[in-house]
């Protein structure tokens, strides 16, 4: 019993706590058991919720007492660490925030609690939520579920391998280019970064640039992350980019109504793509296509105009620097790698920057201009599979590149504020998953969920999971 509940999803869960054949206290121990017996390889988890317990006998006795009950109702979820909780520790990933209690959740975690979820435990991260992969100073190195010896990538990567490895259902975490995306393809668990504003960034760190961070769902189905999200969206009063309602149309997974028009990209655009990816990428356009949707392979210039990555790296220096130079003034010694990385790039000049600007608008227009004719698009997440640790140079299809280069599929919907899924299709020659990224046009959730709920219910990959 202990293996089903550990890898059945949030919304499984949900329905069986509902109808009385689960228990929220049975549900909450076996994940309790499961962080005991796999966290000690994985190092997935920083903090276990005192109050986990506690809640779950709360929310056991609400059914018991016929209360009506939120969509989420004594379903434990995970909370990336730089991610504010309430009387629960929020280090950031580093010294300088060790013993950080804050005295307000933040308001995705809110709100995951007012549809029942109970908080299981914080998970780990990079320095201040900064790189590819999810190590740092105060609480180590995250691995692989799939290969130890391999990263679950960053920065929510302490996240993405707690869901991978049967530690939580469902949780949250934050994407600024790669984020919850990329970690997602690493593990072969799924995650939505939405349209920009559509959930607050309210209590969580670092803000800056805020026009480019994003707070998301990460989990191990479709419906799992239209559920979370149906929670987690509209405005909160405090996050002024949060304007838009999380409303989703009906029918999701259902053959919609007219013929989804899907475009599938891999090169170019995004930089050297594996070999493996690619035929993952096209695998998926041809399921969608014989799902009846109408599929076409399309090329999209502004992104061959401006690379993506570039534009994104001289706009974000220019506003992330001075926030690493304050948080670390006086904590020399606490630095780890990427906030000496960062404090050591040379400032962008101004005339970069409106350079840069005016690259990010032409990035806008090009999406524009696609989803004029396009309902969705299919691309790579990551260029290769989940990688060794510590490396950083990758020979991809021929091409030498650092490891920056592993954001060049997933920067662009961080510039253009555009939604995206990451979910798994494939796996590569090493038993690794790979995932695919379903693209939709401004506040197009309700579409992307559709397309991806269709291509999950072909997928080769369901039901597949790490042995531990």
């Amino acid at each position: 019993m202990s293996e089903d509940i550990i890898y059945s999803d949030a919304t499984g869960l949900a329905e069986r706590i509902r109808t009385k054949e689960l228990s929220p206290v049975e549900v909450v121990e076996a994940h309790l058991d499961r962080i005991q017996a796999v966290d000690p390889r994985i190092n997935a988890i920083v903090t276990l919720a005192g109050s986990a317990i506690a809640e779950a006998k709360r929310a056991e006795a609400a059914i018991l007492a016929g209360d009506n009950v939120g969509p989420l109702h004594g379903v434990p979820f995970t909370v990336k660490d730089s991610i504010d909780t309430e009387g629960v520790l929020t280090q950031r990933g580093s010294p300088i925030f060790k013993g950080r209690i804050p005295n307000a959740d933040a308001t995705s975690v809110a709100r995951m609690k007012q549809a029942g979820g109970i908080l299981l435990a914080k998970t780990n991260l990079p320095e201040f939520s900064y790189w590819i992969e999810s190590d740092n100073l105060l609480s180590g190195r995250s691995n692989n579920p799939w290969d130890v010896t391999r990263t679950p990538g960053g920065s929510s990567g302490g996240e993405s391998a707690a869901i991978a490895a049967g530690m939580s259902p469902i949780g949250l975490g934050t994407d600024l280019a790669i984020s919850v995306r990329g970690p997602a393809a690493q593990t072969g668990i799924v995650s939505l970064k939405a349209t920009h504003g559509r959930v607050p960034m309210t209590g969580i760190y670092p803000r800056a640039p805020r026009r480019f961070w994003h707070v998301g769902p990460m989990a191990r189905s479709i419906r799992d992350l239209a559920l979370a999200f149906s929670q987690l969206a509209g405005p909160d009063g405090k996050d002024a980019f949060a304007t838009s309602t999380g409303r989703l149309d009906a029918g999701i997974g259902r053959q919609p109504d007219r013929q989804l028009r899907v475009g599938w990209l891999v090169e170019p655009g995004f930089g050297p793509i594996d070999p493996e990816v690619a035929a993952t990428v096209q695998a998926a356009a041809d399921a969608l296509e014989g799902l009846g949707l109408h599929v076409e392979p399309v090329r999209i210039p502004a992104l061959e105009k401006d690379f993506a990555l570039d534009v994104f790296n001289r706009l974000h220096v220019m506003e992330m620097k001075p926030e690493f130079a304050a948080v670390t003034a006086g904590h020399e010694d606490q630095m780890y790698k990427m906030s000496k990385t960062m404090l050591s790039l040379p400032d962008t000049s101004m005339t970069e920057f409106i350079a840069a600007e005016q690259a990010a608008e032409r990035l806008r227009d090009g999406y524009a201009e696609y989803f004029e004719n396009f309902d969705a698009l299919v691309t790579p997440v990551l260029p290769l599979p989940a990688h060794p640790h510590g490396q950083d140079e990758f020979v991809i299809n021929g091409q030498t590149v650092d490891a920056t280069y592993l954001q060049g599929a997933t920067v662009p919907l961080n510039i253009t504020g555009l939604p995206g899924i990451s979910m798994r299709f494939g796996t590569s020659r090493d038993g690794l998953p790979i995932n695919v990224q379903i693209v939709g046009s401004w506040l197009a959730e309700s579409t992307i969920f559709n397309v991806a709920s269709l291509l999950e219910s072909a997928s080769p990959v369901r039901g597949l999971h790490p042995t531990l």
